[in-house]
């Protein structure tokens, strides 16, 4: 154990710290993290034993709860990398929801909180590291938006459907049902309907959303026809079409206007704007970043557009048609398959959880005009609607938002990964999951061995931990399950 410095007991100014060996460059960033450590509670005799172990290996220390972002700097500087240079706002206050969350994904929220514009976060029991935000992010900002805390897949939305059929579907008919969503979807990065990913030839689905004014944005200008072609399709990764039950109680089901309580029929779908948004994504966080040009290199990917700028306003309206194009997508394979099956629709609920909307929030005592970025978080006002899947063997829930204002009216917007996808396809084989699967009554017709469920968070424990956003008003339960075959790389 190292000895305390008889210092210890004085604050450590830029002198002190520049004596300990902390690098002139870093001295800005290192008083900042002392200044946070001591208000969240670390002893003052013991911060500079801290620092020392962390200069002498700042290898071990990359995910120090104080000073993980010093560590990861030193080593940036030590392989050439730039150090950061621009001035860091102080952090800007945000909550957590449950406590089962990577320490990497807390700090990720935190540095969020410390960028300018930074006004108001959340961050959700499910979350996992991402890129700049964490998934499971909430942020807020004024005048800004930061194509990255929207995500990659702009618009990854969520869409259930309750069928006109007998429960007894499921396995009566499940041949057909099965036959359905072989013929009826498609998966995968290259994915498409009539186009050169589509080996079958089938013509491309059709859609209002392909008429509107896709100029307002080079990116979507140029992207059309690829989102003709990948109209009706789904991503690789997370995403998924399945068919399972929906059960609610007689009170929801009138509150939800269907027939009677119990046990329907009903799809479920998880996929986004596809290859299209990405492009949108891609293009837009890099006219951020040379906006940007000082942000540490841990936070890079927190950069962003004013709102009255003309990347600004460009982006919006792009990521506003990629947001119509993901419902579509969305609406196409629903519409398809009921129609396949010749059934109707008795209900439908759908929600974005990667997108970022205009809305008013309370800060600091006053209601302030805020731009919310929910990166991996389902929106949840006040009665608001929303669906909240766990895997492809564990329940989803229909849920009602409470209208929380310290979550920025948000939940979660699934399980969320507890194993990385790697760690994932090195621990699981097929042969393994056979015998769950099937004591859990359900079919995967395809999907990646980093998707099964043990790869992610207890459902139960999600909705437990976020109880006070919204009430659970359904309970999904996954059947027939399609998603992108083994192999595919993921996008999500």
């Amino acid at each position: 154990m190292l000895a305390v410095h008889p210092d210890d007991t004085i604050a450590m100014n830029s002198r002190a710290l520049e004596t300990l060996g902390v690098p002139t460059g870093l001295v800005r960033l290192a008083k900042q993290l002392v200044a946070e450590a001591r208000a969240g509670g670390f002893e003052r005799k013991a911060i500079r034993p801290e620092l020392e172990a962390l200069l002498a290996d700042p290898a071990s220390h990359v995910g120090h709860p104080a000073f993980g972002r010093l560590a990861r700097a030193l080593l940036d500087a030590a392989a050439g990398r730039a150090p950061p240079t621009a001035d860091i706002a102080p952090a800007a206050p945000f909550r957590q929801w449950g406590g089962d969350i990577d320490q990497r994904a807390i700090e990720q929220m935190r540095d969020a909180m410390r960028i300018p514009v930074a006004v108001a976060g959340a961050l959700m029991p499910d979350a996992h590291v991402g890129y700049g935000l964490p998934i499971g992010g909430v942020l807020a900002t004024e005048d800004a938006i930061i194509p990255y805390a929207v995500g990659v897949d702009i618009a990854c939305r969520m869409r259930l459907t309750v069928l006109d059929a007998p429960v007894d579907w499921i396995d009566a008919r499940s041949d057909r049902l099965t036959a359905c969503l072989e013929r009826e979807t498609r998966f995968g990065i290259g994915a498409e309907f009539g186009g050169r990913g589509d080996p079958r030839g089938t013509r491309p689905r059709q859609h209002d959303v392909l008429d509107e004014d896709w100029s307002v944005s080079p990116v979507t200008r140029a992207g059309l026809d690829r989102a003709r072609a990948q109209l009706g399709t789904s991503g690789s990764g997370n995403h998924f079409v399945e068919f399972g039950t929906l059960e609610v109680d007689a009170g929801q089901a009138r509150a939800l206007g269907l027939p009677a309580a119990g046990v329907h029929l009903a799809l479920l779908s998880h996929s986004g704007s596809r290859g299209t948004g990405a492009a949108v994504c891609d293009h837009y966080s890099k006219l951020a970043m040379r906006r940007c040009p000082d942000l540490p290199p841990a936070m890079r990917h927190l950069a962003w557009l004013p709102l009255s700028s003309a990347e600004g306003r460009e982006y919006w309206a792009a990521m506003q048609l990629m947001g119509r194009y993901a419902a579509a997508n969305h609406e196409v394979i629903h519409r398809h398959v009921a129609a396949a099956l010749g059934l109707e629709s008795m209900l439908v609920i759908e929600n974005h959880h990667n997108f970022a909307w205009e809305e008013t929030h309370p800060v600091a005592g006053a209601m302030r005009s805020l731009v919310v970025h929910r990166k991996g978080a389902t929106p949840a006002g006040s009665g608001v609607l929303g669906i909240i899947p766990g895997s492809m063997a564990t329940p989803g829930f229909v849920v009602r938002g409470r209208g929380v204002a310290e979550s920025l009216a948000s939940a979660s917007h699934g399980a969320g990964r507890r194993m990385s996808r790697t760690l994932a396809r090195e621990s699981f084989r097929w042969a393994q999951l056979k015998g769950y699967l099937a004591d859990r009554g359900v079919s995967v017709l395809s999907a990646g061995i980093d998707e099964v469920p043990q790869a992610y968070k207890d459902i139960h424990d999600v909705m437990a931990a976020q109880a006070d956003l919204v009430d659970t008003i359904g309970r999904f339960q996954p059947r027939i399950v399609k998603m992108a075959p083994d192999g595919e790389k993921a996008e999500d």
